[in-house]
């Protein structure tokens, strides 16, 4: 079938992920379950032989962690993997089929209802255990792996009253769609499925698990007639059990059919009946047991009502919580229309004043103008939404052509590169530039031979002694040496006068930036004053003979320079009262 052959080339995809591989296998199972009765055989064994039934047993065997997002669709595969099992026909793989198989499609699907019992799901939980009931309902020889499975223990443990339900419902629902479920089983399996039943009487209090146990311990009667009579005498008190504890819960009818029948069958002996030591025994470990039982559900139920009480707190708390929400918010909403229509009552007063203001001529022109303006600010909020929808269209488009135009690329890179290796696969090997005969021969080698010897005849190469490059070699030492002590020479000029050339820059803009004579003070002046004491003695004699000089009368600076006396240059200094000579001011007397 084709559908069955793309379904297992899809799931050999390994980029699939576990939501989409569930989705993909229901689906597509659902659909190949809708073909004629005629040919769904064939399509079941189909599907088993192409190993898509085995995925499906994969993923309802996964950790509770990797289902936890898909538990309906895992609910859903596990209903449509047990429909397949039956009707199926397996042919020569008949024997592993039913002892390999099936064991772990039931394995499976008993995992995936302990996952949803501890998830609190109880509507999944129902549809699995349906599956398991028609699964049953087929091949009997799984009850006893049902039975004693430790999925199936951790089920029949939970507290929950809806999941007791369903365990004897699926019992049940399983004897009553074959009649023949029953009588198929082993005294092993009958025997297992009474202690659950019994033990859903002991422990539960609930009326409808009692009701449903005690209706299919009467079915189990029904069916198996006298079969069952010797398994009943195994469990004492068991009417006992049923007057105290079950009668006056509204289905004591059946109650009572059930006590007739065990008292009917007291008579009866069995084979695999106890000794008096052996009932002490039952009795002891039944009364430890309710007494376990009954500790547990007193010490939970404290535990039990503050969880309520805290819950309905809660609950309550949400509820006030949100009323008042909706009730601020519908205040809000109110206060909004209120000043809504006052803004506009108030606006309406306004512009009845003004009108009453304007002379009659001016009204008609005046309502004009005020329609002009609102239908320019109707236009300009359209043509606004307008070039808005445009531009997201067009950014839209633009958006949608940038990636066709990439997507075309990568393919034509994807193309260009495929054909280039085919290309290159179907080319011709490149020829070898030498062409001849591979190797040398003897003949060969000896005209080689003759023709180095003579090109080495030819062209001797020049000889030089040992003495002579050791003469180079200290000449050209020498020579690096006194490049390397010149260049250092050269270096160090550079760098004075690049110190000269900064200072006579820096003195330069002192110069330029230096304040008036009438606002300069002491911390002004030594700014100016070198640091040398030569140079500040020249610069106060250069001073002095200035002065000197602008004293004389004109006819004495006429022809040649007049050269002063030092004894007049100090009179000079007396006279000014000294000068500052290196930094500190010294008065000569």
């Amino acid at each position: 079938m084709e559908l069955v052959e793309e379904l297992r080339r899809q799931l050999e995809d390994e980029d699939l992920d576990l939501q989409h591989k569930t989705d993909l296998l229901n689906s597509s199972i659902h659909k190949a379950l809708r073909t004629d009765s005629s040919v769904l055989c064939r399509v079941k064994a189909q599907l088993y032989d192409a190993g898509i039934l085995s995925q499906c047993v994969l993923i309802l065997s996964l950790d509770a962690t990797k289902l936890r997002a898909n538990w309906a669709a895992t609910a859903t595969l596990a209903k449509l993997t047990s429909v397949c099992c039956v009707g199926l026909d397996p042919g020569k793989h008949s024997k592993t089929f039913h002892e390999l198989f099936l064991p772990s499609v039931m394995d499976g699907l008993l995992s995936l209802a302990s996952k949803l019992m501890r998830a609190e799901c109880v509507s999944l939980l129902r549809k699995v255990m349906d599956s398991v009931s028609w699964l049953l309902s087929t091949h009997t020889q799984l009850t006893t792996q049902v039975l004693s499975s430790v999925h199936y223990e951790r089920i029949q443990m939970c507290d929950d009253v809806a999941v007791s339900l369903l365990c004897v419902k699926l019992w049940n629902q399983t004897c009553t769609s074959n009649r023949d479920f029953l009588s198929r089983l082993s005294d092993d399996s009958v025997l297992l499925l009474l202690n659950e039943v019994v033990g859903q009487l002991a422990v539960s209090s609930d009326i409808t698990v009692g009701r449903a146990a005690v209706r299919l311990i009467l079915l189990m009667a029904s069916q198996l007639q006298l079969r069952l009579r010797p398994f009943l005498l195994r469990f004492k008190g068991l009417d006992n059990l049923l007057e105290k504890d079950w009668r006056g819960r509204g289905f004591d009818e059946e109650v009572d059919d059930l006590i007739t029948l065990i008292k009917s069958g007291v008579g009866v002996t069995s084979p695999s009946q106890g000794s008096p030591e052996r009932m002490r025994a039952a009795c002891v470990i039944q009364a430890a047991w309710r007494s376990y039982q009954t500790r547990r559900r007193v010490k939970s139920l404290s535990r039990a009502v503050s969880t309520l009480q805290r819950r309905y707190r809660a609950r309550r708390r949400q509820q006030q919580q949100q009323e008042e929400a909706q009730r601020w918010e519908e205040e809000l909403k109110y206060q909004v229309c209120v000043r809504r229509q006052q803004a506009r009552r108030a606006f309406h007063q306004k512009q009845r004043r003004l009108l009453q203001l304007l002379p009659a001529g001016q009204v008609q022109s005046y309502l004009q103008e005020c329609e002009r303006r609102a239908a320019v600010v109707i236009q300009s909020i359209w043509r606004g939404f307008r070039e808005r929808q445009r531009y997201h269209t067009q950014q839209h488009n633009l958006r949608h052509t940038r990636t066709q135009q990439q997507a075309a690329r990568t393919l034509q890179r994807a193309v260009r590169h495929f054909l280039q290796e085919r290309r290159a696969a179907k080319a011709q090997p490149v020829t070898p530039f030498w062409i001849g005969q591979k190797g040398l021969t003897d003949s060969r080698r000896a005209e080689l031979k003759a023709q180095v010897e003579d090109y080495i005849a030819m062209h001797p190469a020049s000889r030089v002694t040992p003495e002579d490059v050791e003469r180079l070699h200290s000449e050209v030492q020498l020579l690096l040496l006194s490049e390397l002590q010149s260049g250092e020479e050269r270096r160090r000029k550079e760098q004075k006068m690049e110190a000269l050339l900064a200072r006579a820059h820096t003195q330069l803009e002192l110069l330029r930036d230096a304040p008036p004579l009438s606002a300069v003070t002491a911390t002004d002046a030594e700014s100016f004053l070198s640091p040398s004491g030569l140079v500040a003695a020249r610069a106060r004699d250069a001073h002095n003979a200035m002065l000197q000089a602008s004293r004389l009368p004109w006819w004495r600076t006429l022809g040649e320079p007049v050269v002063f006396d030092p004894a007049h240059l100090q009179d000079l200094e007396v006279e000014f009262g000294g000068l500052f000579v290196g930094g500190s001011a010294e008065v000569r007397t």
